[in-house]
């Protein structure tokens, strides 16, 4: 059990929200994190019902853990088995870890992809995870002085109360959620919110239809900082570019899963990949096939452990998600490793006659070239036994050249990029559906593609 430190906020101009955490050494951090992966097995196996059969089944104990490799030793989990084990013993599962009556929050995924599971919290969980997003917004630049405007989902999301990291840094509040984007611009102008957390297609959409009111984002409202999350486009250089030059804001990206807890990674104001709460969970990059740990600066699987979670310990939980990292050191003087965006999921990506392709691949090129708006859909068929991609993308409404010759060249850079050969069709303006949370990319028209 770990008990939050209870500290008082920073001055205005400090760097950091924790400095002595923040930057220590990567062999500081290598045996912080082997000290308290140590203490978390040990309250897994003692505790939790499904981990202690697990361990056993696999000739396992936390007494035999002396380096962090020796985590490779234990077995996966991933979404299937915590439905599974939530179905069998309802409401929580047998990975629970603490009594019921010490959890005091769920949030719950979406359930998009299967049955909605619970992620429980213990009241120190709950506090370890906003002090969390307390430092991360700090290392964002968001400060006390800051309004900052909350604007994602609140029910049962767990990205609704990282709006309380912000509170606990002494920033405005205001706890806005999925409100219609002309009431969300009308409370921005009105109290001359300076910081809003969104998607980045909800960001994109929300500046497109605030141009359409009337309302010029650069001018007529205060935000500067524009956090988002729930999608890569965060992490892809055009997107990101696109949406700071409507908004005339700066865009961090942030990453969380439901799984765990809010934002556990995010930018901080040098912008070069997302910092890693390595305090609270161990991560792993892995080839999806082998298992092994990739190179640095590789993509693979991203594979976590919570280092502090006591309600629902997760010991190595494959995301699902295609990432790539670095250790090097980085600008703003925080040592913590850093990921390199989020290049798509396992199921998300598309194999093209052998070529493994994932949508934010595309929303690169689609972001990057002007004469188009940025959005953009895939759509892949089978004709002869052989794939086809399309790629529907639309024209910018100041485009005055020839729709082939567009199309001509945006199936040139992909090909380019991704050695992938496509149809591109160029549609009209605002033919294409706008997000007001997660944008849905991929049609994928064919049947019996995994056999």
């Amino acid at each position: 059990m770990t008990t939050a430190t209870i500290r008082a906020i920073p001055g205005p101009d400090a760097l950091y929200w924790d400095a002595a955490l923040e930057t220590q050494s990567r062999a500081d951090w290598d045996r912080l994190k082997l000290s308290l992966l140590q203490q978390h097995l040990q309250h897994a196996y003692a505790n939790s019902p499904y981990y202690r059969a697990s361990f056993d089944a696999a000739g396992l104990h936390p007494d035999q853990v002396k380096t962090l490799d020796d985590i490779r030793r234990f077995p996966f989990i991933d979404k299937q088995v915590l439905r599974d084990r939530q179905q069998a013993l309802p409401p929580f599962g047998d990975l629970l870890a603490v009594p019921e009556r010490d959890i005091v929050y769920i949030s719950a995924s979406s359930g998009s992809t299967g049955v909605p599971t619970a992620s429980p919290f213990s009241a120190q969980d709950f506090e370890d995870w906003i002090d969390y997003e307390a430092r991360q917004f700090w290392s964002s630049g968001l400060r006390p002085e800051d309004r900052y405007c909350h604007s994602l989902n609140f029910s049962l999301f767990v990205g609704g109360p990282c709006v309380l990291g912000a509170q606990k840094l002494g920033a405005l509040s205001i706890h806005a959620g999925t409100l219609p984007s002309e009431r969300l611009l009308a409370i921005a102008k009105q109290f001359q919110v300076t910081a809003i957390w969104t998607t980045p297609s909800y960001a994109w959409y929300l500046g497109e239809t605030a141009v359409k009111e009337g309302i010029d984002p650069r001018r007529d409202l205060s935000i500067k900082r524009i956090f988002v999350a729930g999608e890569p486009g965060g992490s892809i250089p055009e997107t990101r570019h696109r949406i700071e030059a409507l908004w005339g804001a700066s865009v961090y990206d942030y990453y969380g899963l439901s799984d765990i807890f809010g934002s556990c990674a995010g930018m901080c104001e040098e912008k070069n990949g997302l910092h890693w709460a390595e305090d609270h969970i161990l991560v792993e990059v892995l080839d999806p096939d082998s298992g092994e740990p990739v190179a640095e600066g590789e993509r693979g699987e991203l594979v976590l452990t919570t280092l502090k979670k006591t309600a629902r310990p997760m010991i190595r939980f494959r995301s699902g998600d295609i990432v790539s990292f670095t250790s090097e050191p980085c600008g703003c003087g925080r040592t913590s490793i850093r990921m390199l965006g989020v290049h798509g999921r396992l199921d998300d990506m598309l194999i093209i006659k052998g070529v493994n392709i994932f949508p934010s691949d595309i929303e690169a090129i689609a972001r990057k070239d002007h004469n188009l708006t940025g959005e953009y859909k895939l759509i892949v068929e089978r004709d002869n036994h052989l794939d086809r991609l399309t790629v529907e993308v639309e024209r910018a409404a100041s485009f005055k050249g020839s729709d082939a010759e567009l199309a001509t060249r945006f199936a040139g850079q992909l090909k380019s990029v991704t050695g992938v050969s496509a149809v591109v069709t160029i549609l009209a303006p605002d033919t294409l559906p706008r997000a007001t949370h997660k944008a849905k990319r991929v049609e994928d028209r064919r049947s019996g593609v995994w056999g």
